[in-house]
């Protein structure tokens, strides 16, 4: 070990914790990882996953990861990839403290011919305009006394196929050769493809565009899902009848709301960034607008089907079957559910929620909500809850 390049992974939540694990397994590396949580540090230690990944879960019984709070273990380290949160703020404006933060504890441990990747999804420009100048407060220069590129994360949490060993990453630095030396240290321990990009920007494009794609598509079916109900017509036997076609249809379903630490935020990013740059992106704040309205529309569908019946939603017992933003998985971050149960509260209702991967909650507790709650919302499909038989 104590020959092996060292790699310090920064950040051991959805996106960090799953890399370090898999850079560990390759063997040729030691691994080290940071983070100011030591909660999650003393886990990682402990080789207990700190995020629900069932991938990282089996990794980590056998995968070798040193993990601190001191940001010193940055020094003697070959790599150093970023894998902090970008979180917008209650305003939806882009945070980038975390990755701030970041760059500023590698600028007090930088040393010449380290390579610095951000993993971190950003808008363009944020590598060059916000962390290449704080790394280059001293002596060094990127491109020639380190180099800094972008390999934008690709996790889905709970898929069963795709992981963080198989999925395709793009990457892109400040020169040609920083660029093709970091996208050969992805391909030595994972099996996709890597692809090198011509630049920085390029490579943080790729990232916000394929979530703003699936934000816009999803927004599109949310408003169809509106305007189907007031027409009288079945969406989703319309999605499913259009999904025939062979070509040129890409099938999304509506829901209660867009949640997860993805979709549901970097569209801000491009937003925001754009602006600055004299462009106002009207598609994308559209988008925004249709699915984060989307947790009172589930709402106010439940006071008009109560209505129907004589009943006032205020005082009234209702069941939230979900709490999480994406089915059999226990990660609630912006999640639509938890708009839809604040707004519930607001309103007065005798609130019953049951999220097995969040709490736990026995079977017991879904018959409860099933038989005695006047009203339901289904606002995560979990399995178990879709294997209740009438």
């Amino acid at each position: 070990m104590k020959n092996l390049p060292k790699v310090v992974v920064m950040g051991l939540g959805y996106v960090g914790f799953p890399l370090a694990c898999a850079i560990a397994k390759s063997n040729s590396y030691k691994v080290c990882g940071f983070d100011t949580n030591k909660e999650r540090v003393d886990k990682v230690n402990m080789h207990i996953s700190p995020v629900e990944d069932k991938q990282a879960i089996e990794d980590i019984k056998t995968a070798i990861i040193h993990a601190t709070t001191n940001e010193n273990i940055l020094r003697g380290s070959k790599f150093i990839i970023i894998c902090v949160p970008t979180p917008v703020n209650e305003e939806k404006k882009p945070d980038l403290a975390p990755v701030i933060q970041a760059a500023e504890s590698i600028a007090n441990n930088l040393q010449k011919g380290q390579i610095i990747i951000l993993e971190s999804t950003v808008n363009p420009g944020v590598c060059e305009e916000n962390i290449l100048p704080i790394l280059e407060r001293g002596t060094f220069r990127g491109g020639v006394d380190f180099e800094l590129a972008h390999c934008p994360e690709r996790i889905n949490p709970g898929d069963p196929k795709w992981n963080v060993y198989n999925i395709n990453r793009n990457i892109g630095g400040l020169t040609k050769e920083g660029t093709h030396k970091a996208a050969d240290f992805y391909r030595s321990f994972l099996k996709a493809d890597i692809n090198e990009m011509s630049c920085l920007k390029v490579a943080e494009a790729t990232k916000i565009v394929e979530n703003a794609f699936r934000d816009v598509n999803i927004a599109y079916v949310n408003e169809l899902a509106q305007s189907f109900d007031k027409l009288g017509i079945d969406v989703h036997e319309v999605i499913r009848g259009s999904s025939n076609k062979p070509f040129s249809f890409m099938a999304h379903y509506p829901g209660c709301g867009v949640g997860g630490h993805c979709i549901a935020v970097d569209p801000y990013y491009l937003i925001e960034y754009a602006e600055k740059h004299g462009f106002n992106h009207q598609l994308l704040k559209v988008a925004r607008n249709v699915n984060n309205g989307m947790p009172h529309y589930a709402v106010q569908k439940l006071i008009d089907g109560l209505k129907k019946i004589g009943i006032d939603i205020r005082g009234a017992k209702i069941g939230l079957l979900g709490l999480s933003y994406k089915a059999n998985i226990g990660d609630t971050r912006e999640s639509p559910a938890l708009e839809i149960k604040k707004e519930l509260l607001d309103l007065g209702v005798d609130l019953l929620c049951c999220d097995p991967y969040c709490n736990g909650d026995a079977p017991a507790l879904i018959n409860d909500i099933l038989e005695n709650c006047v009203g339901v919302i289904l606002a995560t499909n979990h399995q178990q809850f879709m294997n209740v038989k009438d």
